[in-house]
């Protein structure tokens, strides 16, 4: 059974068709992309898996239970998390801050717990900070777990939003284009972390433009154009794929596999 399978998913704006009867699954364990151009309807699919929106038609399942519709803090309670982008980032709160917050989401300690500051509740709070600097630390932010998330630089504030991802221990992570932005050196770092993030048991589904990324982290890719798969396969193959080269790729990558 698939982590996460989406069936025949439908999604109209107004006359607009943003997706068009997809259909994807994503296995355990696996590193998927999800790629195309801009407009293609990829950040309509994570909102749809999220519950940010309803579909007009399809399904989506979760561990071989339709989660279509449900509240986002239902999904995340269910182990499905979308990472943090830099603007849902808490600015005026430290590194490690932010990340107690994501812990918080799926900690369990209630709002009267919390207000009368009671010892059970200082414990459970005192082992979340703890953990809250092992991520801070794997996520290499070790040395910015005291500064303002609003002065981290661009890089930090994308890994910032995988820590707070991460702390809700979710079993799948939506990363939504984690690498843009970065530079090279940050980019390398950022799919080191991918990779390890897979090794800690946490499938990934990742939107990103820069093929440079999806080919060396992704095991498989899912191409859409105007709403609608047009290739899936491994990297090698939709490197290659003439229906991805015309839409997306263009000529100048039919060889992106043997430079990448």
């Amino acid at each position: 059974m698939p982590l996460l399978e989406v069936k025949g998913l439908i999604k109209y704006f107004g006359g607009l068709t943003a997706v068009s009867g997809l259909d994807l699954a994503v296995e355990r364990g696996e590193i998927v992309g999800l790629i195309g151009p801009n407009g293609a309807g990829k950040s309509t699919v994570f909102n749809i898996i999220m519950g940010t929106y309803s579909p007009n038609r399809g399904k989506v399942i979760f561990k071989g239970k339709e989660i279509t519709g449900e509240k986002p803090y239902t999904i995340v309670s269910h182990g499905l998390v979308r990472s943090f982008q830099r603007t849902a980032l808490f600015g005026d709160l430290t590194v490690l801050q932010n990340i107690f917050l994501g812990f918080h989401l799926v900690s369990g300690i209630r709002f009267w717990d919390s207000l009368f500051n009671t010892r059970s509740t200082r414990e459970k709070q005192n082992g979340l900070f703890e953990k809250a600097g092992e991520l801070a630390d794997f996520m290499g932010l070790g040395h910015s777990k005291d500064q303002l998330a609003r002065n981290l630089p661009h890089g930090h504030q994308r890994a910032l939003g995988v820590a707070i991802a991460l702390a809700t221990n979710p079993e799948l992570i939506l990363m939504d284009e984690p690498a843009t932005g970065m530079n090279p050196e940050e980019k390398d770092s950022m799919m080191t972390k991918i990779r390890e993030i897979r090794n800690r048991g946490v499938t990934t589904l990742v939107v990103e433009h820069d093929m440079r990324v999806v080919m060396n982290v992704c095991d498989r890719l899912c191409v859409l154009n105007f709403g609608a798969k047009i290739a899936e396969g491994p990297p090698s193959e939709i490197s290659k794929d003439s229906a991805v080269i015309a839409a997306y790729l263009g000529p100048e990558y039919a060889s992106v596999s043997e430079r990448y």
